[in-house]
């Protein structure tokens, strides 16, 4: 696509953030992605956990808010900056950015334009039901259960996992999708694997990084993380440890998302 050279523009990518060293290659990994689709165009990044800023700074890795990348943007002259969230759904985190974004864009008279995140539209749940099924592990035998497991979250758009989820059933009835977030979501998947005679599980995070939550509440050695409560029902468990910004099928998806807020920027 072909972008004006009246305006000065950029993009904006801003994640959750982590401090692992796999985290940073998959961002990475996920930037260069960027600048292949759209040359030409800088790209800057921004963390949203305050947590995370602050133990980076410790390793004198600056990192950047939000606003306050945008503040760094608009001290440049930037007239047009495209933000793109890599946030699963649209929820409170998601919102948290829409609303720095908002705020700086009117104190500084610059033109943002926020993407969507990964599961938005009725169309993006089809196009990630996709994804998931392309990135299964090549490993994985016939009668083998996979689990993507997202974060979740206490908001009404935690509800698009759920619509994940169907959409993934009516694909592959091996295929499940649950929430950290959601206590029903571990009983439930063991009652149908259970169903279906499953002795093994492949278990892969639904996050755009690898953090925490994935060593810990996913695979982690303490009784209450799912690798734990697969085994103690008598399933062999394989983690994958890979975030979603490391696809390709979601990394797609994500794209999309900031080409339609880089087209919805020329109208400004």
């Amino acid at each position: 696509m072909a972008y004006s050279v009246l305006m000065k523009q950029g993009i904006l990518l801003a994640a959750f953030g982590s401090s692992s060293g796999q985290s940073e290659s998959a961002l990475q990994f996920f930037d260069t992605k960027v600048r292949a689709r759209f040359p030409g165009l800088p790209v800057r990044w921004a963390f949203t956990s305050l947590p995370v800023r602050e133990r980076l700074a410790i390793k004198r890795k600056k990192t950047d808010s939000v606003r306050k990348a945008l503040e760094k943007m608009a001290f440049e002259r930037y007239s047009h900056v495209a933000v793109q969230p890599l946030q699963c759904i649209p929820g409170r985190e998601y919102g948290n950015v829409q609303k720095e974004v908002l705020t700086l864009s009117r104190e500084r008279n610059i033109h943002v334009q926020v993407g969507a995140p990964l599961l938005h539209s009725d169309a993006d749940i089809a196009a990630a039901a996709t994804a998931l099924l392309c990135h299964l592990p090549v490993e994985r035998e016939k009668k083998e259960a996979v689990v993507w497991v997202g974060h979740g979250a206490l908001h009404p758009a935690t509800a698009r996992y759920t619509d994940l989820a169907q959409a993934v059933q009516h694909l592959d009835p091996l295929v499940h999708v649950g929430t950290m977030s959601d206590a029903s979501a571990l009983p439930r998947i063991l009652k149908k694997l259970h169903e279906r005679q499953v002795c093994h599980v492949w278990l892969l995070p639904l996050l755009s990084v690898i953090g925490r939550h994935a060593l810990r509440d996913l695979t982690g050695q303490g009784e209450q993380s799912w690798k734990s409560h697969f085994e103690a029902a008598g399933i062999t468990c394989s983690p994958v440890l890979k975030g979603s910004a490391e696809y390709l099928g979601f990394i797609q998806i994500w794209l999309d998302h900031l080409e339609l807020a880089l087209r919805m920027l020329k109208a400004h």
